[in-house]
């Protein structure tokens, strides 16, 4: 899929670490891309370095409808909804998408504007602790789950929350037939032709930067990422602030297994509140599931003969069956691993033919790669 180009401009609206490096993998690719930032000072670093980019947003938008460009929103959620009435009023013939953590609150913001029928939202699985220009660089999304939303096709956004408990509920032995009863039950809604091409373009624009497209419908993904993404900043958080509080012996004795655990508590405090306070039902449902766990735990630790075997069997057993899908290598500019490509259901789709949203469904369900053709 890399080897297809987009079939139109992109223009970047944030110019931090995702959308700044996003701008520098699709210059890399020979794209035609150019952005948008509010800092003077990381427009200035950015233009140094040959990169198209401007710290007016009027301007930026007027350039990109009078392209016809496919518009990235780039920037923190409680930027969103100014970048949307922005487009809105610049660049009103414009498709978009997003790039932010949580897929719920934007097409909430979307729809409340009339916009859905140009908008197809995407969150890119791939970051660092770092943020702004300067932490910004090639590479950070090869090999990244780049998931792709379709909730448009299935008719309305109810669909992804309904989904969601098919796509949890079919773990690795009854992910078939999960797949079947999601991909019989719902099926594709009239949308119009420049949302396909909108679609595809998205799904394009992930493959030119290496990454793999996975979709979900909304429910399904803030669903997901409260248990892999937002839940372990929570925890990170936790951790980090207990063994403070173990002061100067605790954090000299601390090693690899505290500095793992604590590293994505390095995030700007206003990311983590804008990833979790927006997904905060979901986040609080695993939340209540941690929270069982670990009590649970206390209860064992408690006895007069401590016993934490239940937790460290089924945890030892849950990670076992997490690295069985990874492979050596680093993902998204994170000492993450990514799964190798053979051992990962792939599918194919031709977007707007033949039972395409099923296909995608199917793929929601089996957390499956899909090929664009």
């Amino acid at each position: 899929m890399s080897s297809q180009r987009i079939s139109r401009p992109v223009c970047i609206l944030g110019l931090g670490l995702i959308g700044g490096s996003l701008l520098r993998d699709l210059v890399a690719a020979g794209e035609t891309a150019y952005g948008y930032n509010r800092s003077p000072d990381a427009v200035e670093e950015a233009k140094k370095e040959g990169f198209d980019v401007t710290s007016s947003l009027s301007d930026v938008l007027s350039r990109a409808q009078g392209d016809d460009a496919l518009v990235v929103v780039a920037t923190p959620m409680g930027a969103v909804g100014a970048m949307l009435d922005a487009i809105a009023e610049f660049a009103p013939d414009c498709g978009f998408t997003d790039v932010v953590s949580v897929k719920g609150a934007v097409l909430e913001a979307v729809r409340e504007r009339g916009m859905a029928e140009r908008y197809v939202g995407s969150h890119p699985m791939a970051g660092t602790a770092e943020s702004g220009w300067a932490a910004s660089h090639e590479g950070l999304f090869r090999g990244a789950a780049w998931v792709i939303g379709f909730d448009l096709a299935c008719g309305d956004a109810g669909s992804g929350a309904a989904g969601a408990g098919t796509a949890a509920g079919a773990g690795a032995s009854g992910a078939g037939a999960g797949a079947a009863a999601g991909a019989s039950g719902a099926g594709a809604a009239e949308v119009p032709a420049s949302w396909v091409e909108l679609w595809k373009d998205v799904a394009t624009l992930a493959g030119v930067v290496h990454a793999e497209v996975v979709p979900a419908r909304v429910g399904v993904h803030d669903a997901a990422v409260a248990r892999i993404s937002h839940m372990p900043h929570v925890l990170a958080e936790a951790l980090a602030v207990v063994g403070d509080q173990g002061g100067a012996l605790a954090h000299s004795l601390a090693a690899g297994s505290f500095r793992d655990a604590t590293r994505v508590a390095g995030s700007e405090p206003a990311l983590v509140r804008a990833m979790c306070e927006t997904n905060a039902a979901a986040v609080v449902d695993v939340l209540d599931e941690v929270i069982e766990l670990l009590n649970e735990a206390r209860e064992s630790l408690s006895r007069p003969e401590p016993d934490i075997a239940e937790l460290a069997d089924a945890g030892h057993s849950a990670r076992i069956r997490f690295k069985a899908r990874e492979a050596s290598g680093a993902r998204g500019g994170e000492s993450v691993s990514p799964v190798p490509v053979s051992s990962r259901p792939v599918l194919r789709v031709r977007p707007g033919e033949g039972e395409w949203v099923q296909v995608l469904i199917q793929a929601e369900s089996l957390g499956a790669r899909v090929e664009v053709f």
